[in-house]
């Protein structure tokens, strides 16, 4: 029997590639019976480039992919950090994509390497508005004073927006699209993720790190793995690590080298996308930076290109 996962993403044509990478890492472990049904988000204002991603389904036929147009909620919404208003309309997706009751959003700069729906239909969202992972922000200096600044929230139970199952179903019933929209008149530093924990507190499930593999989390693990004990077993983080889906919150794999980087240059590979001239300019550029890397990770490199990253596609 097919199960259907629903799933939005919200980018802009500069995350095209990125995009491409990311649902075709999601499609790659689909299991037999996993349907996706795909929804992408973009602005009225903005000719998405859909050409590569209307190709998708053709390699990958468990799949369907549909565009909703956002309207100008958030054109004047802040920014920062350089990035732009599309991360706001996850806030809409209730509105915007009616059809569920549950759903998933993804940021596309993730790789995912699992298949979704024992998580998706096994997470019981009960009274919570949204699902996700905690952001750690305690070992995080910077984020522990400015939320301490801030108030509203509780330093310790504030999770990432970027990997979240949405109770879409309680948000239409209780009116928290229209408190989303209030709230991101606000020049919150870290914008919708400010809006969703403050908007939704007292009111969210914590998933398992496995959901969502940040550059931090997987820092931490290598170096100060007791801190993480604080939150999950030694079983949750081993199980992040080799099969979590890993977002590069930080520096981007596509544009240099950084944690989990030779995971998401596999992935690249093994797409329908793969460029060997985008590959090759990208690493031969980086030579004297790669001579920096210890020799495990320039193992870890090699391992990934030769035994994991044969294009199967």
């Amino acid at each position: 029997m097919m199960k259907t996962v629903p799933i939005v993403f919200a980018f802009d044509n500069n995350l095209i590639l990125p995009a491409c990478v990311c649902i075709s890492s999601l499609l790659m472990n689909a299991k037999e019976e996993t349907f996706y049904d795909i929804f992408i988000l973009h602005s009225s204002k903005v000719d998405l480039h859909k050409e590569q991603l209307d190709e998708l389904p053709k390699y990958f036929n468990r799949c369907r992919i549909q565009y909703r147009v956002v309207d100008n909620t958030f054109d004047q919404a802040f920014e920062i950090r350089g990035i732009t208003t599309p991360t706001y309309y996850r806030l809409l997706i209730p509105e915007l994509v009616p059809e569920y009751d549950n759903i998933i959003y993804s940021d596309v700069d993730v790789i995912f390497r699992f298949d979704l729906s024992d998580i998706y239909f096994h997470t019981d969202l009960n009274d919570s508005y949204v699902a996700g992972v905690n952001a750690l922000v305690p070992f995080i200096p910077d984020m522990k004073k400015y939320y301490l600044k801030l108030g509203n929230v509780n330093i310790d139970s504030i999770i990432y927006a970027g990997n979240i199952i949405l109770n879409s179903k309680k948000i239409r019933e209780d009116n928290l699209v229209e408190r989303f929209k209030e709230l991101a008149k606000n020049k919150f530093h870290f914008q919708d993720l400010d809006v969703l924990n403050i908007a939704c507190k007292g009111k969210i499930t914590y998933l398992k790190p496995v959901f969502c593999l940040t550059t931090y989390f997987s820092e931490l693990a290598l170096r100060h793995r007791n801190l993480l004990r604080d939150f999950w077993s030694d079983k949750d983080i081993d199980e992040a690590l080799t099969e979590g889906i890993v977002h590069y919150n930080g520096q981007k794999p596509w544009k240099g080298i950084c944690v989990n980087s030779d995971i998401w240059w596999e992935y690249y590979r093994k797409s329908p996308f793969f460029d060997e001239k985008f590959y090759f300019e990208f690493f031969y550029t980086r030579l004297n930076e790669l001579d920096q890397l210890s020799l495990w990770k320039r193992i870890k490199i090699l391992i990934r290109y030769f035994v994991y990253g044969k294009r199967e596609i």
